[in-house]
């Protein structure tokens, strides 16, 4: 499996990488964001605000008036918040990023250019540059028996140690409408999940997942 943080993100889409140093898997980083967040906030730049308790938000960036904020959040520069997006503790989100209607955020991190549209919920994930999701995309985060989470493609079998982690999605991937990306689930770099999907394990990149099950080489 093609699983490392260097083959699944272009870090310098990440405003916030120094996050990933010293690490091999991305979803390592998970439990790093709390105390990555507060002391990264300590080195933005001026042009960052502070416009509420452990709440900081980039120059260009348009929050509606419904949008609900618990920090500690960090909200990069020319983002798109509307109407009802929740955004819950411990998130990062990258520049140029849409939250969109009634999406909510838990415990994530969000490279440059993602876009949760549309009734979203993506808990304790990494997205990465330009990766999208369609309408009612669910990063589903806890196994319903409360185990720890493992990824797998079916053979290799990798321990997280996390009872916590939703999905990985790699740089330029697209998630189609109305999927469930399972606990542990891993979608590689340029990758398309047709919409109506159960996704579990892991979806190479360049590799398209249809909502039967078969996997298909991207063309």
């Amino acid at each position: 499996m093609e699983v490392k943080i260097n083959e699944l993100f272009d870090l310098n889409e990440c405003f916030e990488r120094d996050i990933f140093n010293g690490l091999e898997y991305p979803w390592e980083a998970l439990p790093r964001i709390k105390e990555f967040l507060l002391e990264f906030a300590k080195t933005l730049p001026s042009d960052f605000e502070q416009i509420s308790e452990n709440v900081w938000v980039g120059k260009g960036t348009t929050i509606e008036k419904t949008v609900t904020i618990k920090g500690p959040a960090i909200i990069g520069y020319n983002c798109e918040l509307r109407q009802c997006a929740f955004i819950r503790d411990n998130v990062i989100i990258g520049n140029e990023c849409v939250i969109g209607n009634s999406t909510e955020l838990k415990n994530a991190l969000l490279f440059n250019n993602v876009q949760v549209p549309h009734f979203n919920y993506v808990g304790d994930s990494i997205l990465g540059y330009k990766a999208h999701t369609g309408a009612g995309v669910i990063c589903s985060n806890l196994k319903s028996n409360g185990t720890k989470v493992k990824v797998t493609d079916g053979i290799e079998i990798i321990e997280t140690g996390l009872r916590k982690f939703g999905a990985i999605v790699g740089d330029h991937s697209e998630v189609g409408c109305n999927s469930v990306l399972n606990p542990g689930t891993v979608i590689g770099k340029n990758s398309i999940v047709y919409p109506l999907t159960c996704v579990r394990g892991y979806v190479p990149s360049n590799h398209i997942l249809k909502n039967n099950g078969t996997m298909v080489p991207k063309v």
